[in-house]
């Protein structure tokens, strides 16, 4: 494996672990579907590994379920041997594909190899250096115990543990990889065996787009320059975030229909492309509120705000890592992170389901989310009810650790201080007390911030005249009846009321009531929610979760943390 090209840090890595002799198999997994750029050329990830890292090997095997074994280089001694040795079932497919016939078939290729390297007169066309390239492995060493997968899978194992584990391979110039988009879709005897090496190959970030659309994109689409509205440096930073091949498809995508690639459809076209890439694991938010759409919440509001300009001002050390925010149902937490997002100038992201019942698929769709994060650049996550999303610690015996391994992995990408101020996360939800303590700390969710319902009367007239405007409803102060002080309800409640009375005004006949009377109707009508005790243990434990006393309600401040405990502990039986 000699080259003095300029590699990616990952085959700069592959190869100097191979020169030191510390491994001699890789698992590649990550990006392997991109093109990698190699001499003014775009290579496939394979194409890459055959033509660039093992340029002078005698003989390259690549092998994958659809196409068999097959030598892209030292075809003539690779097919002399299989002549030799399988005599007329040298053609056959069957053995060429299936993956127990064919690793064999590599297998006692390499001991021939082996054999004849270690005669004191070895023939001359004995292969000295050879590479064997596993595309799809997932689908060849699958991830799952050998009792659920059944034998066949269980041999591709040992074998592919045996190529890595054996002296007489690791000493002589073989090399195997195994791409894998996702390494948690692969055995994990294969990727915990100490004797391979783990390789990942990340999005492109911005300088790296950058330099593609100013240098391939550009020569493969002439015009480029001349219909876009932005320059190729902006056009490369705005389609970080995506492969090269997915930028080179919204290029195409633009200039094939004659239009012009404008700020606004970059954007979008973005959007949707990493979306599809995520396989429907990450959503945009696009959000036409802001803050001022937002009732109430003044110390919460003004936060916000100055963290949305410590971000433009680039001031990423005076970041949190994250925020927590919590509060009862119905305090709008996931409606103030939308408001947040129409002033943030950054993408801002949901995560969405991403457990699935395949073993492994779970873990490889977490593997994908961070890869797409972390290429995006600047990006706020929002992870709605938390405490189901996030797992736990101590995972019980029925989702077979998947929890646990969930809990896993997103502690260690949330603490990772090379992310601050680039990946802001934000939990929400109305029990913080099952969110894991350690996701919780500073370091992780930094910002811990409640909310609550409206406490007087005034505070309620607000919030629904806020909600009115989410609603494009035009009413005013003078619309609203008056509100009793011993009532409460959150904003849930409140759009529910204004839905009723516009419900009740639409079916009355003509003439009809003002909409004031309509609304006073209702409002006498109303049941507050019955579970009182569960919402007022869902704010005193966000009471409890608070890092700011500014955020808390004059009602909560004075609450000392032994009273604090002594009324969430009376309550924890109606929960």
């Amino acid at each position: 494996m000699i080259t003095t090209e300029l590699l990616p840090r990952w085959a700069a890595e592959m190869r100097d672990l191979f020169r030191s002799g510390s491994s001699a198999q890789f698992i590649i997994h990550g990006n392997v579907f991109d093109v990698v750029p190699s001499g003014g050329r775009l290579l496939s990830v394979p194409t890459f590994l055959e033509q660039v890292m093992f340029a002078t090997y005698d003989v390259v095997l690549r092998y994958d379920r659809s196409r068999g074994v097959r030598a892209t280089r030292g075809g003539e001694d690779w097919g002399d041997w299989l002549q030799n040795a399988l005599g007329r079932e040298a053609n056959s497919m069957t053995l060429m594909r299936e993956p127990g016939a064919a690793l064999e078939l590599i297998d006692r290729y390499l001991l021939r190899t082996l054999n004849l390297q270690s005669l004191p007169g070895a023939p001359a066309t004995t292969p000295k250096r050879i590479a064997i390239i596993v595309e799809f492995a997932q689908f060849v060493v699958p991830r799952g115990t050998a009792a659920h997968l059944g034998g066949p899978f269980a041999a591709n194992t040992v074998k592919v543990l045996g190529w890595a584990n054996d002296p007489l391979i690791v000493q002589s110039n073989i090399v195997t990889v195994l791409l894998s988009e996702g390494l948690h879709d692969l055995s994990d005897l294969v990727v915990n065996n100490p004797h391979s090496a783990e390789l990942h190959i990340p999005l492109p970030d911005e300088n790296e787009m950058i330099s593609y659309v100013k240098t391939a994109a550009a020569a493969q689409f002439p015009e480029l320059a001349a219909r876009s509205d932005v320059s190729l440096d902006m056009l490369g930073s705005r389609l970080t975030g995506l492969s090269r091949v997915g930028a080179r498809t919204a290029i195409a995508l633009a200039l094939g229909t004659d239009r012009r690639i404008t700020s606004e459809w970059l954007g979008k076209i973005k959007k949707d492309l990493i979306e599809r890439e995520a396989q429907g694991l990450l959503d945009f938010i696009e959000s036409s509120f802001t803050l001022d759409n937002v009732a109430g919440h003044e110390a919460v509001k003004e936060w916000l705000r100055e963290d949305a300009t410590l971000l433009k001002k680039g001031a990423s050390r005076a970041l949190p890592m994250g925020y927590l925010i919590s509060g009862r149902i119905g305090t709008g937490k996931t409606f103030l992170v939308q408001c947040w997002a129409g002033e943030l100038g950054i993408p801002c992201v949901v995560l969405k389901n991403f457990r699935d019942r395949w073993v492994g698929a779970t873990e490889s769709n977490l593997e994908k989310i961070f890869a797409i994060l972390r290429a995006l650049g600047q990006v706020v996550v929002f992870v709605d009810e938390a405490d189901q999303a996030s797992g736990r610690r101590e995972a019980g015996d029925g989702d077979s650790g998947l929890s646990g391994r969930v809990y896993s992995m997103l502690a260690k990408e949330m603490s990772d201080t090379r992310n601050r101020g680039r990946i802001i996360w934000v939990f929400a939800t109305s029990r913080p007390d099952l969110v894991e303590v350690d996701l919780k700390r500073q370091g992780r969710l930094d910002v811990h911030i409640p909310l609550f319902p409206p406490d007087t009367a005034a505070e309620r007239e607000a919030l629904l005249l806020a909600i009115a405007r989410k609603l494009k409803l035009p009413l005013t102060a003078g619309d609203l009846p008056p509100f009793a002080d011993d009532v409460t309800l959150g904003g849930n409640e409140l759009e529910g009321v204004l839905v009723r009375a516009l419900r009740v005004h639409e079916l009355s006949p003509e003439p009809r009531k003002p909409l004031r009377e309509v609304l006073a109707e209702v409002i006498r009508e109303v049941r507050p929610n019955p579970h009182t005790r569960k919402l007022e243990y869902m704010d005193l434990v966000a009471v409890k979760e608070c890092t700011d006393a500014r955020f808390l309600p004059q009602r909560f401040r004075d609450l000392s943390p032994e009273e604090l405990e002594t009324q969430i502990d009376a309550l924890k039986r109606f929960v």
